[in-house]
């Protein structure tokens, strides 16, 4: 860990890079399990500490990342900040179930991007979609164990942040603890609109399978469920919480939002 004083952001980073295509069918393996257990989450008298994500595409325009396997992830596996047309297909990305903070597809202020045919069971977000991130499309994922799909949090310290235009459709849950999922601070300045998420199923490992928490001060708009279906891993009904959220329900969706 020593060894990553200089940036405690990083480990491969590519930066700035136009029409570019990483595929191969190899292993990016982060070797993760030392920088877990000096976590703030695995154990509480430890003081926070800034880990690496494993890869990072920063700045990026036209990109491909294909046919790859990620393992046991610092932090994040594969975050894309800041970046334009991008095509992510047939990802292979697994940590234990107990692993801190280890999202599997991190997106942030990136436009464009398409999510597709990839399975990942990590210990946080399966994907996680974050402020500034425009027309994104998740299809055929298979996600579990993990959080879920997320959109979220926004709008820590009453930030100002936009999401819009985000697509899943055809995923598979199985374990997860959120299920789908936005989450935005109270009283922030945040903007969800235009999602949809359609032919969902699987299962959950909470009681909570769909939850959609708003800022009563922004309300997310044009959110749409159709044909979404979670059900307990467990003997007990499992339910959905939203908050502040227009909601239009297709076809048929289970649990149910009550009125909000």
């Amino acid at each position: 860990m020593k060894d990553y004083e200089n940036d405690r952001r990083h480990w491969i980073k590519f930066e700035s890079l136009q029409n570019f295509r990483v595929k191969g069918g190899g292993t990016i393996d982060g070797n993760g399990q030392i920088w877990w257990q000096n976590s703030c989450k695995v154990n509480t008298r430890l003081v926070s500490y800034n880990f690496i994500n494993a890869v990072t595409f920063y700045e990026c325009n036209n990109i491909i990342v294909s046919n790859l396997k990620f393992r046991n992830s610092q932090k994040m596996h594969v975050s894309f900040d800041k970046c334009a047309d991008v095509k992510v297909v047939r990802l292979f990305v697994a940590a234990p179930e107990n692993s801190p903070n280890t999202d599997g597809i991190h997106v942030t202020a990136t436009q464009n991007i398409q999510i597709s045919r990839c399975v990942i069971k990590t210990g946080d977000d399966c994907i996680s979609i974050v402020s500034g991130s425009r027309n994104v499309k998740a299809t055929d994922i298979t996600c579990g164990p993990g959080h879920g799909i997320s959109i979220g949090s926004l709008g820590a310290g009453n930030s100002g942040a936009q999401v819009s235009d985000v697509v899943v459709n055809r995923a598979i849950l199985t374990g997860t603890s959120n299920g789908v999922r936005i989450k935005t601070w109270q009283a922030s300045a945040v903007r969800v609109s235009n999602v949809m998420y359609k032919n969902i199923k699987g299962t959950s490992a909470s009681k909570v399978a769909i939850n959609l928490e708003c800022s009563k001060s922004v309300r997310c708009h044009e959110i749409v469920m159709q044909d979404v279906s979670l059900a307990s891993q467990r003997p007990e009904y499992v339910e959905a919480s939203c908050v502040s959220v227009d909601l239009t329900r297709r076809g048929i969706v289970t649990p149910l939002c009550s009125p909000n």
